[in-house]
């Protein structure tokens, strides 16, 4: 009876508590419009002959009251009526709607005195958010069970699941990547101070530890071995398939279903993530049934399909629509000025970044992070078992940038912050977590091939051919993750069918006889879509006798694979270097590429869609800098300098990566090591090896409940 009694006394005291809290934010915010008003001419809150101050006051107090009540209520249905609209339109109309709320709110006031311009009105409106959001917040910081609840209110979750599917002493595992963030570029941040929640992890004992990608070091390749443990047959960014005729990109979404439905085929489990797991911002849903900005599941329709729920859990505080629009405005902003600045001191290498690239940027590096932040921290809050999630934007901005210098460095600095407020968080969430942060691959810096040259891979293997090259030639389209994910983003959103033929239209011949040239960063692929068959060196000799040799003796490739039919395959580099691939190992043509290359380019040779000829470009170990064939002046794809030496930095609560002299190698062993720590942190019911998934007779997607969104 006694505990009754004092449970009801807690009760009320809380109760006490947030009445408290409502009464000081709304005080705060009626003190703001007085303010605002005496500032701005063209907000009024008096009658138009004047009125004192008492009743001036309570005008302010009403007008607080309506829009605190507007925003609360009818806010969150309005965000959620507006989910078709592309998410970039959403963040910027946050401005707008809160101003229209404001209005509503003056509106209500009776007698007139309540009046503002509609400029006016989104201005008066975007400063009662922040006001409000920073006192509410402040308040709130003093109270765990206060900031517990705001925080599940800021992430759209209104309470954690039942206290036994997250039991406290089962701690849950967030992996957070990093895109392109290297393991050089790790440690000089660190060292520089641009980390300092990173640097102080590892003065409390985190390993860091660098793996080595496979020969395609792209966010495809890599995050499929990683989330759904195989990447075979994945041989670059995008690559031209002759037994469907279509070209396959890893960002696309009918790539991405069918690289994750193949993944699946081959391992016979579902993924990383399919025992109680949350995928955000990927490319894949690694098996994962709480997804979020997942690219495999975005053009799906129906009841399943939840990749846009992270838009809705995050503007629906008018505060958070607000503030990222704002956010989004300013780092426009910030690109054209940095983009003027590195014109203006002729920096070089430079590439364009006009159009809609500062749209693009803004995208990955406000508007992405801020959603899948957001829903990272509802996951822990909800008490989720394991939880994925990509932060794009270093790789979006270094592919224009470069990826060392002041441009980066600030994008270092936010996510360094985004990954300590995640790991505040942490602190209120229902179970313990272990936070392990990871990148995908590096990049490596350099000159374009074509700024190089002056002319693109695709000139030089026309001309090698005999073929025509044309004066004015059409720029290649670049691999960033970000920008065609910005742009499919937008169509699906509006409901306009993503153009899943666009990529093999634009970059097939007009005459079958003609070669597909293909760029991924630093990697080419060259395939003839008229055989049928992977072509022998001497097939393509007797064809284009002078096409080999013009690839290999230029000094922008380093080196080329191709198939023969004496020896299997070969290496050809310049000076008339041969190397059999079954005699290949780590020096030779390949000795300037480091450890591990042998390895990889035997292992791309084995692909049944590796290309007629794959060509890797020079790598000046000297400068560490590559040539892309793509228009990137950092860039990933092939091998070649930090693109392909990414980082696994993990808590000294989980085991070593690997035994102490061994190296870690592929995105595969990857996902082997992360499915360990899965294991040691929930215990046996995240398995070795996920039971069996049935694939349907018709080649489509696995039929189990719970298995790969793909």
């Amino acid at each position: 009876m006694g505990d009754g009694r004092w449970g009801g006394a807690d009760r009320w005291r809380s109760a006490g508590r947030a009445l408290g809290r409502v009464a000081v934010v709304w005080a705060v915010s009626t003190l703001t419009l007085l303010i605002l008003a005496g500032l701005l001419p063209d907000f009024e809150l008096q009658s138009p002959g004047g009125d004192t101050f008492t009743r001036t006051a309570l005008t302010a107090a009403a007008a607080a009251g309506a829009f605190g009540l507007l925003g609360a209520l009818v806010w969150p249905l309005i965000v959620r009526a507006l989910l078709l609209v592309p998410a970039l339109v959403l963040g910027l109309l946050g401005f707008f709607l809160n101003g229209s709320l404001l209005l509503v709110a003056l509106w209500l006031i009776p007698d007139g005195r309540g009046a503002a311009d509609p400029e006016t009105a989104v201005a008066v409106a975007a400063v009662m958010s922040a006001v409000a959001s920073a006192t509410s917040t402040a308040l709130a910081v003093r109270d765990d069970d206060a900031y517990r609840r705001r925080l599940y209110r800021l992430t759209g979750r209104t309470r954690p699941r039942a206290p036994g599917d997250a039991p406290e002493q089962v701690p849950g595992t967030v992996f957070l990547q990093l895109d392109g963030v290297g393991h050089h570029v790790l440690r000089g941040a660190v060292a520089d101070g641009l980390m300092p929640t990173v640097a102080g992890w590892l003065d409390a004992g985190h390993r860091l530890t660098p793996w080595h990608t496979d020969w395609s070091s792209q966010t495809g390749a890599s995050q499929l071995g990683i989330l759904h443990g195989s990447n075979e047959d994945v041989p670059a960014f995008r690559w031209y398939e002759k037994d469907t005729g279509r070209v396959m990109v890893s960002n696309r979404p009918a790539g991405a279903v069918e690289l994750q439905r193949r993944a699946v085929r081959r391992t016979g489990d579902g993924g990383l993530l399919t025992f109680d797991g949350a995928s955000r911002g990927n490319l894949f849903s690694g098996g994962a049934d709480q997804v979020a900005l997942v690219l495999s599941v975005a053009a799906r329709r129906g009841r399943r399909n939840r990749s846009r729920a992270g838009y809705f859990a995050y503007f629906s505080d008018p505060a958070n629509a607000v503030r990222t629009a704002g956010s989004f405005v300013a780092e426009c902003v910030r690109e054209v000025f940095q983009s003027v600045r590195a014109l203006l001191r002729r920096e070089t290498p430079r590439v364009s970044r006009g159009g809609t690239y500062p749209f693009v940027r803004a995208f990955a590096t406000v508007l992405e992070r801020d959603v899948v932040v957001s829903a990272v921290m509802g996951d822990m809050l909800a008490g989720r078992t394991a939880v994925y999630a990509d932060l794009v934007a270093y790789d979006e901005v270094a592919h224009h940038s470069g990826p060392h210098g002041r441009d980066t460095d600030q994008v270092l600095r936010r996510l360094d912050r985004s990954i300590a407020l995640i790991a505040t968080v942490a602190e209120h969430a229902p179970r313990p977590y272990r936070i392990v942060l990871l990148s995908d691959h590096g990049q490596s810096p350099g000159e374009t091939f074509e700024g190089a040259y002056g002319l693109t891979l695709k000139d030089l293997v026309r001309a090698g051919c005999g073929l025509p090259v044309p004066r004015r030639v059409r720029r290649t389209r670049s691999g960033s993750e970000a920008r065609d994910a910005a742009r499919d983003a937008l169509r699906l959103a509006l409901h306009r069918p993503v153009d899943e033929t666009d990529d093999t239209e634009r970059e097939l011949p007009a005459r079958p006889s003609e070669p597909v040239v293909l760029a991924s960063g630093n990697l080419g692929l060259v395939s003839f879509p008229d055989v049928p068959h992977r072509m022998t060196r001497e097939e393509i000799d007797r064809r284009h006798p002078a096409l080999l040799g013009t690839l290999a003796n230029h000094p922008g490739v380093g080196f080329l694979l191709v198939a023969s039919a004496e020896h299997g395959s070969v290496v050809l580099a310049r000076d008339g270097v041969e190397v059999p691939v079954a005699a290949l190992d780590d020096g030779g043509p390949l000795a300037v590429f480091g450890p591990g290359a042998a390895r990889a380019v035997r292992r791309t040779d084995g692909f049944p869609h590796v290309a007629d000829i794959m060509v890797n470009s020079m790598y000046d170990p000297a400068t560490g800098t590559v040539h892309a064939f793509e228009e990137q002046i950092g860039s990933h794809g092939g091998l070649g300098g930090e693109q392909s030496r990414p980082f696994l930095l993990s808590p000294p609560e989980l085991s070593p990566p690997v035994a102490e002299g061994e190296e870690l190698i592929g995105a595969e062993q990857v996902h082997r090591v992360l499915r360990r720590w899965l294991r040691e942190c929930s215990g046996p019911q995240v398995p070795v090896s996920l039971p069996q998934v049935r694939v349907s007779p018709s080649g489509g997607g696995p039929d189990a409940s719970g298995g790969a969104d793909g």
